[in-house]
């Protein structure tokens, strides 16, 4: 009887993280973001794809960090296919910045609308589309209901939602997953070597549910993430060998 009890409070769990959408995935359809620690945060230790991802920005120089890092992600989100549909009503994306993270810019549908209320309507109708791989909207309001609606939709299509807030003064309470925020970080020149190093990143995951927050430091290099403490680990093991 207890057992049962138990199998019932489990299967409970796994329907309530289904519909927050945690799903789990069996090993075959498990996607790797290489971001190791970040993704041993998400419950089952994945990255939650058809879910509905916050990002906060409170500078420009944020929102570029932003971009990359999502970017990044998109690489991966791409290679079963689809395209990606980018919302937004400043335009102010370069498109050809992209293929720096894997992505090539023909792969994604610009949609610049005139007016920034259009962009969450935009936004939900895309992800209404099953056959899109993710889609991404530049907004800087978003109330608990207009997120509820992105996440329904997201329910529907299990199409990966990432909401870009920029210039966001009220972290107000919303539907979505998780939230977070990406800082740009100097990087590392090789010694002797002039110009500028790889991108780095501090990417702190303020809110998830069911998971755990934290903050780490990434570094893009070769086309994919890399811890950089875990990076500095294997140099200087590396140095002493």
């Amino acid at each position: 009887m207890q057992a049962t009890k138990q199998e019932m409070i489990d299967r409970l769990r796994q329907d309530l993280m289904a519909w927050e959408g945690f799903r789990p995935l069996p090993p075959g359809e498990r996607q790797e973001f290489g971001l190791g620690a970040i993704e041993n945060a998400f419950p089952n230790q994945t990255f939650p794809t058809g879910a509905l991802h916050e990002f906060i920005s409170t500078r420009p120089e944020f929102t570029a960090a932003i971009g990359g890092f999502i970017a990044g992600i998109l690489q991966t989100l791409l290679l079963n296919g689809g395209v990606c549909v980018w919302v937004s009503y400043t335009g102010r994306i370069y498109p050809p910045a992209l293929k720096r993270f894997g992505v090539d810019p023909d792969r994604i549908i610009f949609i610049d609308v005139p007016r920034e209320k259009d962009v969450l309507w935009a936004t939900e109708e895309a992800l209404k589309c099953g056959g899109i791989a993710a889609v991404i909207c530049e907004t800087r309001l978003l109330s608990f209901m207009e997120s509820r609606r992105l996440q329904l939709a997201i329910e529907q299509s299990h199409v990966t939602g990432f909401i870009l807030r920029k210039d966001a003064k009220i972290l107000n309470t919303t539907a979505c997953a998780a939230r977070w925020t990406v800082k740009p970080i100097g990087s590392k020149l090789r010694a002797g070597m002039p110009g500028v190093g790889h991108p780095r990143w501090q990417v702190d995951l303020l809110k998830v549910r069911n998971g755990h927050t934290g903050s780490w430091t990434l570094e893009w290099k070769n086309k994919a993430f890399t811890l950089v403490i875990e990076q500095l680990q294997m140099e200087k093991t590396q140095r002493y060998a």
